[in-house]
């Protein structure tokens, strides 16, 4: 770098560190989305199962290398939403976008957990034990 660059850069100002390399903001990812197109519910705890369809995610160009990350996490093991996020080290609601782009081109689907109203009662499940223990 010459001292012309340098003192251009320092003039500007340096509003990022060296190390950390290129700087992409996550609405760049997403093409400015706040939310999947999807009409899937994505919670936190909801898991991510590659469809055997995706095959090797990396040959297709349409897909941005964070989409290719996603299918070839849960390739090796379903993940939730949350652990995705948490490995990919990006905003959970950039993630719900990027799995929403997945599950419309049909590359992953999305288990949703059970919900709590659905769940059977803990005193059902109590009655059925001691019935049990009856017999």
């Amino acid at each position: 770098m010459t001292d012309a660059d340098q003192s251009q850069r320092d003039a500007v100002g340096h509003w990022y560190d060296d190390e950390a390399g290129p700087v992409v903001r996550p609405y760049a990812m997403t093409r400015g989305r706040t939310s999947a197109a999807s009409r899937h519910r994505l919670d936190l705890i909801a898991v991510v199962v590659p469809e055997p369809a995706a095959g090797d995610p990396g040959r297709d160009q349409t897909l941005s290398p964070e989409h290719v990350e996603i299918v070839e996490r849960c390739f090796e093991q379903p993940q939730s939403i949350a652990e995705l996020a948490a490995g990919l080290d990006l905003p959970v609601g950039v993630v719900r976008v990027l799995i929403g782009d997945l599950v419309d081109d049909e590359l992953v689907h999305v288990t949703r957990p059970v919900p709590p109203a659905e769940l059977p009662d803990v005193s059902i499940l109590r009655e059925v034990i001691n019935g049990l223990r009856a017999l």
